[in-house]
């Protein structure tokens, strides 16, 4: 666990009747690309919840980078992006960014923040323009963008690619592999196995609330004898 960035231990999480979570046991290492996968209601965005400290859990232990994830400090580590990005309508696109930059504890540079919207296929002009303007793509570009400024060891983001034409997921791709480099942590839900399969070391199959699987997305294929990974996937949940 010393060299973990995350780790879940037994976390178990309950809404009524239902249970979101059931003993969820994993490790996410330093500098480590893991994608968690599942169909609608897994439990995946929950178990973010839990991660971040929005909802309490039932049970179990979260640390980040080996801290308790309740104590604040331990969040300070990360940046995050939710599955459904709105930031606030009457923000300019650079009142949001200088906003997000100094809950980072970062200054503005005109020149990064630019280089980093052009890296995104956000037009820079877009910095000027009130965030009730953007379309749905350019608001996740600006989501992404606060995130990828921040400068942090970890990165837990939700359906990234939501609402990317195929030029911006191309780039943000290739933006997230930069941050391999400089030995990064990234950790996101995604439903495009292909991203998965082309980014991931390793990733995780939630179903039901209970994890399925873990490991390389060739090893979900070769466990299950499929020659790719969606029929892997679908025969992971079915068993």
């Amino acid at each position: 666990m010393g060299d973990a960035a995350l780790h879940f231990e037994q976390v178990s999480k309950r809404f009524g009747e239902v249970a979101a979570l059931s003993d969820f046991t994993l490790e996410v290492a330093r500098g480590e690309f893991f994608g968690l996968v599942g169909v609608n209601g897994a439990g995946k965005t929950t178990l973010i919840k839990c991660l971040l400290d929005f909802c309490n859990t039932d049970g179990g232990a979260i640390r980040i980078f080996g801290a308790e994830h309740r104590v604040t400090a331990a969040r300070s580590r990360l940046a995050f992006l939710p599955e459904r990005f709105n930031p606030p309508h009457f923000l300019t696109g650079r009142d949001f960014i200088q906003y997000m930059l100094k809950l980072y504890g970062k200054p503005y540079e005109d020149r990064e923040v630019e280089q980093v919207f052009v890296g995104l296929d956000l037009d820079p002009a877009a910095l000027g323009k009130a965030a009730r303007t953007y379309s749905k793509g350019m608001t996740q570009k600006l989501g992404l963008a606060a995130c990828l400024l921040s400068g942090k060891d970890l990165y837990v983001l939700d359906e990234p690619t939501g609402g990317l034409d195929p030029k911006a997921r191309a780039l943000l791709k290739q933006a997230l592999r930069a941050l391999r480099q400089s030995n990064r942590t990234v950790f996101f839900t995604s439903h495009a196995l292909a991203d998965i399969a082309e980014m991931c070391d390793r990733m995780a199959v939630l179903h039901g609330g209970r994890l399925r699987f873990a490991g390389s997305p060739e090893e979900l294929a070769q466990r299950f004898g499929k020659g790719n990974l969606e029929q892997a996937f679908l025969a992971c949940i079915a068993s």
